[in-house]
């Protein structure tokens, strides 16, 4: 049964408050790890760990982990270490998911597309290595790649997708096409509103655009729905517009 998120940045406090009083309310939370300047200090230690399982267990939810943003896993000298580092991290929390970006700007050319899929391939694999299952790391498609890179690296290799329904209709693309198409490896979904900004309300989403997205997935899908917003009256907002 697909489970609802949101994320971990809801409320302006930490991970282990934001969780809290999430709990009860949605069933998955994506801690949203952007940025890791130091991985001792910045990175959940492990008594934060260990409450978040407390919470977990008690309220039966779970976790995705969003990885930080300035991995950069499609050059030759992405930071797989950090990647590994943060995923060693929080896997006592067995996330259902952990997502990535990959990042490098919008080349189209054949010979840089490939360059930038083997260099994927190259870090995707070498962070398999923390993870132990390559199908654990989730792979999100961004404005400013080629969503081609997406079906090349998961020909390659067996890593899972991370679906964000608010990065494809703010290119103007058909969302429902490209989710029907990668469902079958999708782990994880984002959703969120586009409209005088990025990550709001799906308020402002028509519900000719919404509805066929949440029949789909309720029909088949049986991974995290996650409302990927970033403040208490954007969420509030949207989680109405999903009944």
């Amino acid at each position: 049964m697909m489970r609802l998120g949101t994320t971990s940045y809801i409320y302006p406090a930490d991970i282990l408050t934001n969780v809290r009083k999430l709990s009860g309310l949605v069933q998955d939370v994506e801690l949203v790890l952007f940025e890791i300047d130091d991985p001792v200090r910045d990175l959940p230690d492990k008594t934060v760990i260990h409450e978040l399982r407390e919470i977990a267990t008690e309220h039966d939810m779970t976790y995705t982990v969003h990885l930080p943003l300035n991995l950069a896993l499609a050059r030759s000298n992405g930071n797989v270490n950090l990647a590994c580092r943060t995923i060693l991290a929080t896997l006592d929390l067995s996330p259902r998911g952990f997502i990535t970006h990959l990042e490098d700007g919008p080349r189209t050319g054949q010979y840089e597309l490939l360059h930038l899929v083997e260099n994927s391939v190259r870090s995707l694999e070498a962070i398999g290595t923390a993870v132990g299952d390559l199908a654990d790391i989730c792979v999100e498609n961004l404005e400013g790649q080629p969503l081609r890179m997406i079906d090349l690296i998961m020909e390659r290799i067996p890593v899972s997708c991370c679906v964000d329904i608010g990065h494809l209709w703010k290119q103007g693309l058909d969302a429902l096409d490209h989710l029907r198409s990668w469902l079958p490896r999708t782990r994880v979904v984002h959703i969120h509103g586009v409209g005088s900004r990025d990550h709001q309300s799906l308020s402002v989403i028509p519900a000719s655009e919404l509805d066929p997205v949440f029949q789909l997935l309720r029909k088949q899908f049986n991974g995290v729905l996650t409302i990927e917003v970033f403040n208490e009256a954007d969420l509030l907002e949207s989680l109405p517009m999903l009944k």
